[in-house]
């Protein structure tokens, strides 16, 4: 419990999934022996953002959790179940996704780096949308 909390009497919040995600990804690092310079380059991402990850301030794309995963020898289910992530309702999301992934995907006035970047950040959004979804938030924005 941080201080302030402590102090006035208030108990810390529940964590999130994301955040537990990063410190269950931090953790399965440290157990490896790997520095974050090393898994960051393996994984091919920039130490900030792997950091950021870590500390649940961003969530990974599909594409960086796999390469995570593989990098610390376990699969991406068992990194979504210790941190508590639910399922996404395929009937929702995967034809959406995929029609929207695939129009990123084909759009030649892109650069392939940028293609890949925005197809990140939209998992990424999706997969946020699923845990507050599962976490009973509303989605008014």
């Amino acid at each position: 419990m941080i201080w302030a909390e402590q102090y006035a009497g208030r108990m810390p919040e529940a964590e999130s999934p994301q955040l537990m995600l990063g410190r269950i990804i931090r953790a399965q690092r440290e157990l490896a022996e790997l520095p974050m310079r090393q898994l960051a380059a393996t994984v091919g991402i920039s130490n900030p953002y792997l950091s950021q990850i870590e500390r649940g301030l961003r969530a990974p794309s599909e594409a960086v959790l796999n390469a995570i995963a593989e990098s610390l020898q376990t699969s991406v289910d068992r990194l979504y179940d210790d941190a508590g992530f639910v399922d996404p309702d395929p009937q929702k999301d995967t034809e959406a996704a995929g029609d929207l992934q695939a129009e990123i995907e084909a759009a030649t006035e892109l650069t392939t780096a940028q293609r890949k970047a925005l197809v990140e950040i939209y998992r990424g959004f999706l997969d946020a949308n699923t845990v507050r979804r599962a976490r009973g938030e509303h989605q008014g924005d």
